[in-house]
């Protein structure tokens, strides 16, 4: 998938629904868990150096499944690459389950699902707009959700 990259990074700057330090370890094999500042912004997982403000990377939380590794860790792995694994370790147990459920109420499913409160639909044409402006269409799939999110209103 594509991005814009100045639109992705103007997103990454809004306020986010959860934000911490955590130690964070890539998909790739030989990845080491490296110390990273991670924001969670309507449906994408942005992280960053902990001494810049840029991101070095987002996730966007489509097709995913979240799990608890172990008391204080959680992975994240897209279902069309199931082999490629994010882990991503808490500095507490609790602070892990908070992480889990917060990821699975902002991935792009339940949003579609969620339309009889106020702030579901607020947040799916959030998420339907700053498609329009950070993704390149990726499909017909991806078309006719964005026409549903549009209509929810």
């Amino acid at each position: 998938m594509r991005f814009n990259e100045k639109e992705l990074a103007s997103l990454s700057r809004q306020p986010s629904e959860m934000a911490a330090e955590l130690g964070m370890r890539g998909p790739k094999k030989g990845d080491v868990v490296k110390r990273r500042l991670v924001k969670l912004v309507v449906n994408f997982l942005f992280y960053f150096r902990t001494d810049e403000e840029e991101p070095i990377g987002a996730l966007l939380l489509e097709q995913c499944r979240v799990e608890r590794e172990d008391s204080r860790s959680f992975s994240i792995a897209f279902l069309d690459e199931a082999e490629r694994k994010y882990l991503f370790e808490c500095d507490s147990g609790e602070q892990c389950g908070e992480w889990v459920d917060s990821i699975i109420k902002a991935s792009f499913a339940p949003q579609v699902t969620r339309t009889s409160s106020r702030d579901s639909k607020r947040r799916a044409l959030l998420f339907a707009d700053m498609t329009y402006t950070v993704i390149i269409a990726r499909g017909c799939r991806h078309s006719a959700i964005l026409r549903a999110l549009l209509t929810m209103t």
